[in-house]
């Protein structure tokens, strides 16, 4: 039995000692693991080493009806991330292969890191520590006043485990908490605290802060353009923890120039390919904060990442369906 951990060298981790150790435990010693570092250019590579493979797990490498074809043998594909965009799920249904992401690992992580860039935009942080390293300017009055995060309004896109986590903890710190979310009951909001919103068009108008912690679907695509700038009354500042492509990042650009925007932090844009990271339009700005896709992690979070996406294989490969964390495709 042939296990495969493949990705971008960059989203590797240091070491699969754990992975590679529950696999073992729960599909024997004999069980060959190897670890591939994949680059788009060496995809008939990618495509030698996943042929002989039962299972492969990773995180961001495109699995469409081209990579199945050369992977006769494989029974399941084990994401260790929540988001599973990069597999053609009606393919890997068709093909009786099972897709597992982790459907929990780091909720507590991201919803700290959420509110750590939403203290940060502001309370200027950016501008402040640029001002003073570049310019050497102690002078706390060179941005626009820092206001009190208590009695503002945010409002979250995406009431799932995390949008929740985020709006406990805003709420902690004073703040009023509106939601979005089509898929939950206002019954949950409520127990919550949370106001849930009709349309995107409620969270425009009200909310001075905007966190978006949306899964990616076809209906919020491009949700974030200019038209939704625009009508965005009291000029929030932006967050983006959800997925890249939600954003549409010279309309972002374009907000913020004409002042549609008072400051943005991404977690996620919308090509994290390192070599093209320079053209990004966001970059080398004091109103914009980007993180290289971190608001997950944490020593916690990458230990419970890597046990349960190896254990996921484990059970699917051992026939203990009920046992995975979570199954997005069909069971067979």
């Amino acid at each position: 039995m042939k296990i495969l951990i493949a990705d971008y060298a960059e989203l590797l981790m240091p070491t699969h000692d754990l992975e590679t150790q529950v696999l073992k435990d729960g599909l024997g010693e004999e069980c060959e693991v190897e670890v591939y570092e994949y680059t788009d250019e060496k995809r008939d590579e990618f495509y030698e080493r996943l042929s002989g493979a039962d299972a492969l797990l990773t995180g961001f490498i495109e699995m469409d009806a081209e990579a199945m074809d050369h992977a006769p043998g494989l029974k399941v594909i084990s994401i260790n991330a929540t988001g599973y965009d990069k597999v053609d799920l009606a393919e890997a249904n068709r093909r009786h292969i099972g897709v597992c992401p982790v459907g929990e690992y780091c909720t507590i992580d991201v919803a700290e890191h959420t509110i750590c860039v939403m203290l940060a935009l502001v309370k200027n942080l950016k501008h402040y520590m640029h001002a003073l390293e570049r310019d050497h300017n102690w002078d706390y009055q060179i941005v626009e006043p820092n206001k009190r995060l208590k009695n503002m309004t945010l409002g979250i896109f995406g009431l799932g485990k995390i949008g929740t986590a985020v709006a406990l903890r805003a709420q902690a710190l004073g703040m009023d908490v509106m939601a979005y979310d089509r898929y939950v009951s206002p019954t949950y909001a409520e127990d919550f605290g949370v106001k849930l919103a009709d349309s995107p068009e409620d969270i425009y108008e009200e909310a001075d802060v905007i966190s978006n912690h949306m899964s990616l679907t076809e209906g919020n695509h491009d949700l974030f353009n200019i038209d939704a700038f625009r009508r965005m009354r009291k000029h929030p500042y932006f967050i983006n923890a959800g997925r890249g492509a939600s954003v549409v990042e010279a309309d972002l650009k374009q907000a913020l120039d004409e002042g549609l925007i008072k400051g943005v932090a991404l977690d996620t844009i919308r090509d994290e390919r390192p070599e093209h990271i320079a053209q990004n339009p966001l970059l080398g700005r004091d109103d914009v904060i980007i993180t290289p896709h971190t608001a997950f992690y944490s020593t916690s979070s990458v230990e419970d990442l890597e046990r349960t996406s190896a254990m996921n294989i484990v059970h699917y490969l051992n026939g203990n369906l009920d046992q995975v964390f979570k199954l997005v495709t069909k069971r067979r």
